[in-house]
């Protein structure tokens, strides 16, 4: 007779062993997966976050940096106020668009926060700086600039008329000239950290259209061209006698 061959088998402790350690593979594999789909997300949020506040930052650098320090002659044309008005929470200015853009020329700036509805946002309403002509309405654009937002505020640098200082102050209206820095400060609902923007304006004097587009320029060569011709006229007159002589 053939001798009978003994099989072995596994026994019930080592299948719940093997069992236990691939449940614990599994635990750690998903535990990694979910770590690493947070870091993604949050990784996401955060260049999110950064391109807003890039958005916003180059907003203000481009338009508000470039403000025009002109009358509103033809919006009010009872009173003449500069263009440039502003208080805590809410700023209107003029600025220009390059040529290549659909909206070129002058343009009316305000921004104001709208918390008329909850969550509250920033909105930038722009206008041609020009007069409308008789039966004609002037298009206007409104965009939101950021949303969600929790706090918006606005300063302005330059003399307070009361005490005499230069000073922030939290109003700039019916003033003749531009203040020398404009500060903006905004806090966003879900705690985003905003760092606070300063902007200083290039031109604090104020001006009329007509020298923003360059007729005084105009002028002042003319006249600088009258000067050159006359100089001109007595020096071809001076070697004229001396060849005479």
């Amino acid at each position: 007779m053939k001798p009978i061959k003994s099989v072995r088998a596994f026994t019930l402790i080592e299948v719940l062993i093997v069992m236990s350690l691939l449940s614990i593979m599994v635990v750690l594999l998903f535990g990694t997966l979910k770590i690493s789909a947070e870091s993604w997300e949050h990784g996401e949020d955060k260049i999110s976050e950064v391109n807003e506040v890039a958005v916003v930052y180059n907003f203000f650098q481009r338009h508000l940096l470039s403000t025009k320090p002109l009358w509103d002659d033809f919006s009010e044309p009872e009173s003449k106020v500069l263009s440039f008005q502003g208080n805590e929470q809410s700023l209107t200015f003029v600025s220009s668009f390059p040529a290549s853009a659909d909206r070129p020329g002058m343009q009316l700036f305000t921004v104001k926060i709208e918390d008329q509805y909850e969550p509250a946002s920033i909105e930038v309403l722009m206008s041609p700086f020009f007069p409308a002509n008789e039966g004609e309405e002037i298009a206007k654009e409104q965009i939101t600039l950021v949303k969600r937002v929790k706090n918006f505020k606005l300063g302005y640098f330059g003399e307070n008329l009361e005490t005499g200082q230069v000073d922030w102050q939290d109003r700039w209206l019916d003033r003749e000239i531009l203040p020398s820095m404009v500060k903006i400060e905004i806090a966003l609902n879900n705690g985003v950290f905003w760092p606070v923007m300063i902007f200083p304006l290039k031109i604090t004097g104020t001006a009329d259209l007509a020298d923003i587009t360059g007729a005084t320029v105009g002028n002042e060569d003319d006249e600088d061209g009258d000067k050159l011709d006359g100089n001109e006229n007595d020096s071809a007159a001076e070697m004229d006698s001396g060849e005479e002589q």
